[in-house]
C-alpha cells in the first residue's frame, strides 16, 4: 500500500514537470537520431471536452456554494479539489505529449505519460505488425502473456518477442509478456523503424 502511494506521488510530481516541458516544447527521453512516435492525438478531443466540462462545473459549483452561503471551511476544500482535477487533466495531457514512444538502434521504449515505461531490446523482437483493436479494457492490462498499453481503449501495433520480458504495472505489480500491443498515432512509423536497420525520423 505504501509503495503504491509513493508511486502515485511520484506520478504527480513528474506530471508537474511534464507541464514545464510542454510549455517549452521539449520531449523527454528522445535522443538524437531516434524515432519518436506520438500516441496522444486519439485521446485529445475527449480530454479537451473533459477539461471544458470540469471547468464549467468548477465555476457553477463555486457560485452555488456562494449563493447558499456555504461556510468557507467547506467551500474552499471543494474548490481546491475541483481545481486540482483540472490540473490533473493538464498534467496527463502534458505527460503524454512529452513522453512519446521511442525507437532507437538498440531498443523500443513504450510509454504512457508518467504511468508506464517499458524498454524492449530490439534483439528480442521477433516480429512487428499493425493490428488495430478497439476493445482494450484498461490503460495497461495483461493476460496469458499478452501485454496491452492502450489509448482510448485502442491498440494498433503488435510485437512478438523471442522470449518473455518483465514489465511493471503503474502501481508496482510485475508481470511477464511475450506479446505486446500498444497504440501509436502513426503505427506505420513504428513498424518501419523496427523493421529497418536504423530508426527513421517521424
Amino acid at each position: 500500500m505504501v509503495r503504491a502511494v509513493l508511486r502515485i506521488v511520484g506520478f504527480e510530481l513528474k506530471g508537474f514537470g511534464a507541464i514545464g516541458l510542454w510549455v517549452v516544447r521539449r520531449r523527454l527521453g528522445v535522443p538524437a537520431g531516434a524515432t519518436a512516435a506520438t500516441y496522444a492525438k486519439e485521446q485529445s478531443f475527449m480530454l479537451i471536452l473533459m477539461l471544458f466540462a470540469m471547468a464549467i462545473e468548477t465555476v457553477v459549483i463555486d457560485l452555488l456554494l456562494v449563493a447558499f452561503e456555504v461556510p468557507a471551511a467547506v467551500r474552499y476544500p471543494v474548490l481546491i479539489a475541483d481545481v486540482y482535477g483540472l490540473l490533473f487533466g493538464v498534467m496527463l495531457a502534458a505527460a503524454c505529449v512529452t513522453r512519446p514512444h521511442v525507437v532507437t538502434e538498440g531498443e523500443l521504449r513504450i510509454r504512457y505519460g508518467t504511468y508506464f515505461d517499458l524498454r524492449v531490446s530490439r534483439d528480442l523482437i521477433a516480429a512487428v505488425h499493425t493490428s488495430r483493436r478497439y476493445n482494450e479494457g484498461k490503460m495497461v492490462s495483461a493476460e496469458d502473456g499478452r501485454l496491452s498499453v492502450a489509448v482510448a481503449s485502442q491498440t494498433n501495433v503488435t510485437i512478438e518477442l523471442t522470449e518473455p520480458i518483465t514489465f511493471v504495472r503503474p502501481l508496482g505489480r510485475r508481470g511477464e509478456a511475450s506479446t505486446i500491443r500498444f497504440f501509436a498515432d502513426q503505427p506505420q512509423i513504428v513498424v518501419a523503424a523496427l523493421r529497418e536497420g536504423q530508426p527513421v525520423r517521424s
